[in-house]
């Protein structure tokens, strides 16, 4: 795991601007031929240290099977399993386990101030927020998308998900001030 979230990270710095040649190791290959490098952009120069941690564990991950109430990589994820396992060993922050209450544990924020490792939500099963995602930047979202697919990235401009588009929301990853300090 923490080699695979080091592969990702190498990569994600190291090419950033340029298409790589093929590289020589397998993981790199593997993200090299599957275009993912090419899918996220610029991402790596633009994160703040906590999200990009927060982007780079979650690339470790694509290719997660879904699994309904899936919550871990040996047996897959289903949506929210996958932000919060995230969020759980980045941050060290819990989340709610339900897209939903999710939502409702968080800060909203509009669309235009998304920033990468923001939380995405969607309307895939004619409820509010039944659906939800970890932004990564230039309009792309991480997620596990539904049975038979994999975590994978996607873009949040295509019609399917803007349609959906429910709102984003941030993650509090800050201690607040001790008392004496307000």
């Amino acid at each position: 795991m923490l080699f695979r979230f080091l592969v990702v990270a190498a990569l994600l710095i190291g090419t950033a601007h340029a298409e790589p040649t093929p590289p020589a190791d397998d993981m790199s290959r593997f993200m090299h031929e599957r275009g993912l490098l090419a899918r996220i952009g610029d991402v790596g120069e633009k994160m703040g240290t906590k999200a990009s941690e927060l982007v780079l564990n979650s690339m470790a991950f694509l290719g997660v099977p879904y699994k309904r109430g899936g919550n871990d990589a040996q047996t897959g994820f289903d949506c929210s399993g996958f932000v919060r396992a995230i969020y759980e060993q980045t941050a060290g922050l819990l989340l709610p386990r339900k897209a939903e209450q999710q939502a409702a544990a968080t800060e909203k924020i509009d669309k235009k101030d998304l920033q990468p490792g923001d939380l995405v939500f969607f309307n895939t099963m004619r409820r509010a927020f039944s659906h939800v995602g970890i932004y990564v930047g230039n309009g792309k979202f991480i997620h596990s998308p539904r049975p038979g697919a994999e975590v994978r990235v996607e873009d949040m401009g295509i019609s399917y998900w803007s349609k959906r588009f429910d709102g984003a929301r941030r993650v509090a990853t800050e201690e607040p001030a001790p008392l004496a300090a307000r």
